[in-house]
């Protein structure tokens, strides 16, 4: 029996896992489970899955919880709260496996704690490694953890990687990563009608079920271009051995190109319970639950590049990682600062990325050499875009 920690449990992501995880009782032990709001969601996992320890990260929620959780009779489940607690339940002794799916860059710390405790981390959340790069991937060498990714995109290139390989080395036989996208809701929409674009239509992805956050990203390409930054860093490869390819249809996950003209490609409906599974049974595989791909459903499959001049987030993404140093970190704030202002209907979709621009030609670029000073730009930015915000509202 394996113990997990399930860090986001109430979002699709932690839904997801705890559905592979039912299947699968007889390895898997549900240790821990957090979230931050959506309390409704984690009493009734709580009640299927017993955890030990729940956490709740705003205190007057947490002690209401505890208290609803009493009253059903399930008193032996410990209750935490507190952005501290998150970082308790990834290294406890009894877990052996982190699912890290707390989206943004909140994060990062608990994620980073699981990789410094040698855990196996499936890792869901792209923000944490595109802020912290370097020095997550060498917490994971220094202590011996597994990172095992679980974006669909980047489970399916280590999926097509060599047998054995290891994140964060460099397969010298791999030229480069041809990255698949959806291209979004918005694919084949004119720039000039993507500046009335709603936040319900920017979160009404076309394949996948995903929290609006993210749903944003896809419909914006953010999402690829954060996907970009954490494939060079999880396949240490350059920017430039990325190519990113618009695949409508979702059916090829992404493909690794070989020096020998071999380009392999890892399929599948789009279901996050197949990279999850993988994670969890690697390296064996077992069942997801997922349904099976039927070839002659999909009939057909469609790429081409990405317009930049209609995703001009892809293109920041690329020269915030080419910059290097604190870049990404600027560019992942400044980009969940102007999503959520997106959300709250405070600028225009077409905002975002003049938002993330103006804030990264803002910003000198330096060395992220210490987890303080990475976590001090990333409040930096989020000051500097709210300021920005403000200057286009008037």
């Amino acid at each position: 029996m394996k113990g997990i920690c399930v860090l986001g449990a109430t979002g699709s992501i932690g839904v997801s896992t705890l559905d592979v995880v039912a299947r699968h009782t007889d390895l898997y032990q549900v240790i821990a489970l957090t979230a931050n709001n959506n309390i409704d969601t984690l009493y009734d996992q709580c009640l299927q899955h017993r955890p030990e320890y729940a956490v709740v990260v705003d205190e007057g929620k947490a002690r209401a919880f505890d208290d609803r959780l009493k009253y059903s009779g399930l008193s032996d489940i410990k209750v935490l709260s507190g952005v501290k607690a998150l970082e308790q339940v990834a290294t406890l002794a009894s877990v052996d496996s982190v699912m890290a799916a707390i989206v943004g860059a909140a994060g990062l710390l608990p994620s980073l704690a699981a990789a410094k405790a040698g855990k196996t981390v499936l890792l869901a959340n792209k923000e944490a490694l595109v802020m912290s790069g370097a020095i997550f991937m060498q917490a994971v060498v220094d202590s011996g953890a597994h990172l095992l990714p679980i974006d669909s995109e980047h489970n399916a290139i280590f999926q097509c990687m060599p047998s054995g390989y290891q994140t964060g080395l460099q397969a010298k036989e791999a030229r480069r990563i041809l990255l698949t996208a959806s291209g979004g809701p918005f694919r084949n929409m004119s720039i000039d009608q993507m500046i009335n674009v709603t936040p319900a239509q920017a979160v009404a992805h076309p394949n996948w079920d995903m929290g609006k956050k993210i749903s944003v990203d896809s419909a914006t390409m953010m999402n690829k271009g954060l996907e970009m930054i954490e494939a060079c860093l999880l396949f240490n490869m350059r920017p430039e051995q990325i190519q990113v390819v618009i695949h409508p249809q979702s059916v090829i996950h992404s493909m690794v190109d070989y020096i020998d003209g071999t380009v392999l490609a890892q399929m599948g409906n789009p279901d996050m319970r197949i990279p999850i599974a993988h994670s969890l049974a690697w390296p064996e595989r077992f069942d997801s639950g997922a349904k099976p791909l039927n070839i002659f459903d999909v009939k057909r499959m469609d790429f081409e590049e990405p317009n930049l001049d209609r995703f001009p987030c892809l293109r920041l993404a690329y020269k915030a990682m080419n910059l290097g140093g604190i870049m990404p970190t600027v560019l992942n704030a400044a980009n969940e600062i102007a999503v959520e202002a997106f959300l709250n209907e405070q600028v225009r979709f077409t905002d975002i990325p003049v938002i993330i621009e103006r804030c990264m030609d803002a910003t000198a670029t330096k060395q992220a050499d210490t987890l303080d000073f990475i976590l001090e730009v990333d409040q930096q930015a989020r000051l500097l875009s709210n300021q920005i915000i403000a200057e286009l509202k008037n």
